[in-house]
């Protein structure tokens, strides 16, 4: 199993969750009110007046063969539009209870 972080602007909400429920992906974490800023490309996300937007999180923890199909789509819908920004982040799930 892996988890994958999605963080992304509230702009891409609809897009995220349409994907998600396409892909039958039911289970999942969401953070609202996530501020931050990209490592390389894009402007600050603060939520504040002289950087308005705001991102939200989703964690999901899904089975093996989803990562690779996620991970597209969610390049698919930054290729759209770069500026407003979306990221995925997995890594393994060795135990859950």
């Amino acid at each position: 199993m892996k988890a994958i972080m999605i963080i992304y602007n509230q702009a891409h909400t609809e897009k995220v969750e349409y994907m998600l429920d396409k892909l039958g992906v039911k289970g999942y974490s969401l953070w609202e009110d996530v501020k931050g800023r990209g490592s390389e490309t894009g402007v600050p996300h603060l939520g504040n007046h002289t950087w308005p937007e705001i991102n939200k999180s989703l964690l999901t923890v899904i089975e093996d063969d989803k990562v690779d199909i996620i991970l597209e789509k969610v390049k698919k819908i930054d290729k759209v539009n770069e500026e407003v920004g979306i990221r995925a982040f997995v890594w393994d799930i060795l135990k859950t209870v």
